[in-house]
């Protein structure tokens, strides 16, 4: 078979799949395709390493004339996140990095970062940013986009997200602004992958992309991964609406057609949905697939565990029933949340609407690739709650 390719069941109800549960997923997904309220989709569930659903529907770009092809590339945002995270707990297994290890140790100019106060005022962190901290979300640090108080307008007004900067340029000028709140006492979704990113880059002497491409995407077969779309490859990339049908919201999207100065580890990335598949059904396989061992099965549990226990949260992004991991939002509980899934599971996203999930206790994952931004929450929970819908066994 080819490298990008999992081995398909015969049919999905040899995978305890229901095959006319799955075609009303279908059907809903060519229904919303069809009247235009997302341009296209690739949806992808694999149970027991095999495919018992991959289906592809509407337009792979509103503004061409051409279907969506099940290899389509798609702007996957902040699933580069958990590939990142990878990458740094492979350092961690080599012993070139603790989780304990302030991350001045690796970016100097983050011993002499400040605490911005409530009052105004600036304070020296009770501790200092650590690796553990980049990579569960507690590290101080925030996004331009998450708020209007001044720590947000201080992101901003530093230009923080700039594409013609390096990995240590950014790096540098976050390390430069003050903190949202002492590291290691609250949870806020933030540029703490970025920063790990160039973590990355300072241990193994290499370009984030470099790395990721030798000690990832090649061992795995993720041909079509990377930080940007290949000119050869443009024709296959998954394009959005510039307004979305149903809010009338300008909706914005990376240009990914050329090579990048920035390599962002929290949301640069493109990839096939098979790619993702891959990355995925290696971590389902406790760090490993088709020989090929990227980390160790305890490396992986350690990343799948909550890390934020009673550690105060935003319940936007990270709800009732679920922690935090190393790279992961973790399910904690089985009741609580209003999606449907096992103590142990974990997941994440993407700005424009790409999702991912996985169910050890099911021995399942799943990937849906959309190019939607303001829709995406609707459809996170319509494709989380058909997929284990269709779970017939």
């Amino acid at each position: 078979m080819p490298a990008t390719d999992l081995p398909k069941a015969h049919r999905p109800e040899d995978v305890g799949l229901s095959s006319s549960r799955l075609a009303t997923l279908s059907a809903l997904l060519k229904a919303r395709t069809d009247s235009g309220h997302i341009p296209g989709a690739v949806a992808l569930i694999v149970r027991d390493g095999r495919i018992g659903y991959f289906e592809s529907f509407g337009k792979r770009d509103p503004l061409a004339a051409d279907a969506m092809p099940k290899d389509a590339i798609f702007r996957i945002y902040s699933m580069t996140k958990a590939i990142v995270s990878v990458a740094a707990m492979m350092l961690w297994e080599e012993g070139r990095c603790l989780l304990n290890d302030p991350v001045a140790k690796y970016i100097p100019e983050y011993a002499n970062q400040k605490v911005l106060l409530a009052n105004g005022d600036l304070a020296a962190p009770a501790s200092p940013v650590t690796v553990q901290d980049l990579l569960r979300h507690t590290s101080g640090l925030t996004y331009e986009f998450r708020g209007t108080r001044a720590i947000h307008k201080a992101y901003a007004d530093g230009k923080v997200f700039r594409r013609n900067q390096t990995n240590a340029d950014q790096a540098v000028t976050l390390a430069g602004l003050p903190l949202d709140f002492h590291p290691g006492t609250q949870w806020e979704y933030s540029r703490a992958t970025d920063v790990l990113g160039r973590v990355v880059e300072v241990i193994s002497g290499q370009a984030l992309g470099a790395f990721l491409q030798q000690r990832i995407l090649a061992p795995l077969g993720m041909a079509d991964s990377g930080f940007h779309v290949p000119a050869g490859d443009r024709g296959r990339l998954a394009g959005g609406y510039a307004k979305c049908p149903e809010s009338g919201v300008d909706q914005m999207f990376l240009d990914v057609t050329q090579p990048v100065v920035f390599e962002s580890g929290g949301g640069g990335m493109v990839a096939t949905t098979m790619d993702y598949a891959r990355f995925l059904q290696m971590l389902l396989n406790n760090g490993q697939l088709n020989g090929t061992r990227l980390l160790g099965r305890k490396t992986i549990e350690l990343m799948t565990a909550d890390h934020i226990g009673d550690i105060p949260r935003p319940l936007d992004l990270v709800g009732p029933g679920y922690g935090f991991g190393l790279g992961f939002a973790v399910r904690t509980q089985a009741g609580f949340s209003n999606m449907p899934g096992s103590v142990g599971q974990y997941y994440w996203g993407g700005a424009a609407g790409t999702t991912f999930w996985v169910d050890p206790a099911e021995r399942l994952f799943a990937v849906m690739m959309i190019q939607a931004p303001a829709v995406r929450e609707q459809y996170r929970v319509l494709f989380r709650d058909m997929a284990y819908a269709a779970i017939a066994d």
